[in-house]
């Protein structure tokens, strides 16, 4: 399991990559709103190459151990936002939990399930290649 952290530590940087472009180059240009709609949309691609890259090399034995890696990856990811944001970075707890707002046209949520099921889609997918 100890690959799979790691892997994870792999997705976070990933997401600075993207979030940092972000800020240093279209987020600039347009609405803060559809700045962040944009950067969640190229995050899900990222993410998904780099799920994917993991998902190949390292293959899994089974469906139910892609979802609770998913899951995993999910639980770290929330984790990681609402402690680091909050404690290192001083966001309220109403301002983090904005971010979940899909009513108010925030997509993290979207990241969120993306993480949760593309190791299972993409074990599956992988799974086809080998038969």
């Amino acid at each position: 399991m100890f690959r799979y952290f790691q892997a994870w530590f792999t997705m976070l940087g990933a997401a600075m990559v993207n979030g940092g472009l972000r800020d240093l180059t279209y987020g600039k240009q347009m609405n803060p709103l559809l700045a962040n709609q944009l950067s969640c949309l190229s995050g899900i691609v990222l993410l998904g190459a780099v799920i994917y890259l993991y998902m190949r090399h390292w293959k899994l034995d089974s469906a139910r151990l892609a979802i609770k890696l998913g899951l995993f990856w999910v639980a770290l990811t929330v984790a990681f936002e609402f402690l680091f944001f909050h404690f290192v970075g001083g966001r309220s707890w109403e301002a983090l939990l904005e971010s979940y707002d899909m009513a108010n046209g925030q997509l993290w949520p979207l990241i969120l399930l993306w993480v949760a099921v593309a190791p299972y889609l993409f074990h599956r997918y992988l799974l086809r290649g080998r038969q």
